[in-house]
């Protein structure tokens, strides 16, 4: 069977996605009741060589009612291998009943091209504009088993927490040190220090090099944003958020030996939270779970918490092909 070919379930199909429907899969994310600007081809085709794209698109007589961001290895189709998350992007048409056939529809598009298992990333439910968990009871209802539960630590901004005692403290003695906090443009200047950083502490690297991480500030200058603490003019330490509709998100914090003995982090967080991003619903740390997906790094969780962070779960599921239908199930 080509790729081209199509797998019907009910009155919906199943289509693989082609450079020529960019424009078309571009506007169902800006749309969708849970997508972000990570779905945008733009954002996840930039490292491409390194996964096998498999991203599905789903109509329903014409209109096209679903998108599945995915990426395949061997017999497994994972939603996405490249994202941290990537389920079901849905508008606010998506019912539960159309979303039990969809499921229908991608097991049979995934037995017919000798896929056996499916890796699931659900979008979290901090990003979701309107309630957009009919993925997750589908899945229940096919049988998939939690894969991998992470852990993030995320400031809801309304109501939230005060800082810990502790956190006041230094918090108040970075403001006192007098280094200057706002955007900046020097995305390579911060990546080289966030990878020295790991290189020394954790013996890693960023996943994105600062080649990589300016080319993706330039493609989406509202989304993607460094901040960073100066003083007498060098940079001390810096924070890239990734913003959505509902979340900013900080994909990388770190700071040198200098800007750590000053409060760089805490003189950055402090105006992120109580000025650039006061109004928005939630304010997300990112996840705090070890490689193993089951430890906990218990002082990294309890340091974003100290800020009023409390914990919502990154869930991936697996689920098999070859379980029954949703339709036969009781």
């Amino acid at each position: 069977m080509t790729d081209a070919a199509t797998i019907e379930a009910t009155a919906l199909r199943a289509r693989r996605y082609a450079p020529d429907d960019k424009p078309v899969w571009d506007r169902f994310v800006d749309q969708a009741k849970n997508g972000v600007f990570l779905f945008r081809r733009d954002y996840m085709d930039y490292h491409a060589s390194r996964f096998v794209d498999h991203s599905l698109l789903f109509f329903d007589g014409g209109a096209l009612v679903v998108l599945l961001p995915a990426t395949e290895r061997g017999d497994t189709l994972v939603s996405h291998g490249g994202l941290t998350f990537g389920g079901m992007l849905t508008d606010h048409r998506m019912r539960t009943s159309q979303m039990m056939q969809v499921f229908d529809c991608l097991k049979s598009y995934m037995r017919e091209r000798g896929m056996s298992r499916l890796v699931y990333k659900a979008v979290p439910h901090i990003y979701h504009t309107l309630p957009a968990e009919e993925d997750l009871y589908c899945l229940h209802r096919h049988g998939a088993r939690i894969l991998r539960r992470d852990v993030s630590a995320t400031v809801r901004m309304a109501e939230r927490p005060t800082y810990s005692k502790g956190r006041k403290w230094s918090t108040k003695r970075a403001l006192a040190q007098g280094m200057e906090v706002g955007a900046s443009p020097d995305f390579r200047g911060f990546m080289a220090m966030e990878e020295e950083l790991l290189l020394k502490k954790h013996d890693s690297r960023p996943t994105h090099s600062a080649e990589e991480m300016e080319l993706l500030a330039n493609r989406f200058p509202d989304n993607i944003k460094l901040f960073t603490a100066t003083q007498g003019g060098a940079m001390m330490g810096g924070v890239v958020i990734y913003l959505s509709r509902r979340v900013a998100h900080t994909q990388y914090i770190g700071a040198n030996d200098a800007g750590l003995a000053l409060g760089a982090i805490d003189a950055i967080t402090h105006h992120l939270l109580n000025v650039v991003y006061k109004d928005l619903p939630y304010f997300d740390f990112g996840t705090c779970a070890g490689p193993d997906g089951i430890s906990l790094n218990a002082g990294l969780m309890e340091n974003k918490e100290s800020y009023g962070a409390r914990a919502v779960v990154y869930d991936i599921y697996e689920l098999a092909a070859t379980t029954p239908c949703s339709s036969c199930l009781v």
